[in-house]
């Protein structure tokens, strides 16, 4: 399928704001549902989460190649998947559809658009943890590429996501775009602007790790698309 860069760029903007929305969304509901029970407040927002990505990859896969994140998109520029302008146009819409996404989830539960979270997420841990997650996330999303079997990256993807919100200490944010997103929703899910710079940090050092070691095991340097190639068009 051969789509213009403005297209792939909505798709992008759309499906984070899509994937935000899940994600702050199930917070809230999942926060008002179990007000007594942090684990399944958990449950409840990875569960969600987990299906949400499965049908907003096959949904905009074939668009963009429905990276929904600034580190996959970094990545798929180092393996030459998309050009430095594909790059730059990518990350910015990523993060745009992040921000309305959690604006547009605030207001469907009657709160402010724009409500910044006081929650603290800070901590060697912690970031340890992001570094864990980013790093893994990428390294599923290769490995199901490179093996040929792209069409199943939905399901790995959203697998790896819903047991990263469980094995790793920060809960798996593991995406800078969703991390930006998340500070305007003072919620179960969200994260204090001062805790944002380290998280992603944290984040692009396990991307550049998983690449770093990719470029070693996947030496034939596959695209990320996690539905269909997309082709490079001419136009914009």
């Amino acid at each position: 399928m051969t789509a213009t860069l403005g297209r792939r760029v909505t798709a992008e903007a759309m499906g984070t704001g899509f994937l935000v929305a899940v994600v702050v969304g199930s917070g809230i509901f999942a926060q008002r549902l179990s007000p007594d029970d942090v684990g399944l407040q958990l449950l409840e927002n990875s569960t969600a989460t987990a299906a949400g990505l499965v049908a907003l990859i096959l949904a905009f896969g074939s668009v963009s190649g429905a990276h929904f994140n600034p580190v996959v998109s970094l990545a798929d520029r180092a393996f030459g998947g998309l050009s430095t302008r594909d790059l730059l146009a990518y990350i910015p819409a990523q993060v745009f559809g992040a921000c309305v996404g959690a604006m547009v989830a605030n207001l469907m539960f009657g709160l402010d658009a724009v409500n910044l979270s006081t929650h603290e997420r800070t901590g060697g841990d912690l970031w340890l943890g992001e570094v864990v997650a980013t790093f893994g996330l990428l390294m599923v999303i290769l490995g199901v590429v490179r093996s040929g079997r792209g069409s199943t990256a939905p399901f790995a993807v959203a697998g790896y996501i819903a047991a990263a919100y469980w094995f790793t200490s920060s809960t798996s944010f593991a995406n800078p775009a969703v991390t930006i997103g998340r500070t305007l929703s003072n919620t179960f899910a969200g994260i204090d602007p001062a805790s944002v710079p380290a998280f992603i940090v944290a984040e692009l050092v396990g991307g550049i790790g998983a690449i770093c070691l990719a470029w070693y095991l996947f030496p034939e340097h596959p695209t990320l698309d996690l539905v269909v190639p997309h082709e490079q068009p001419d136009a914009a």
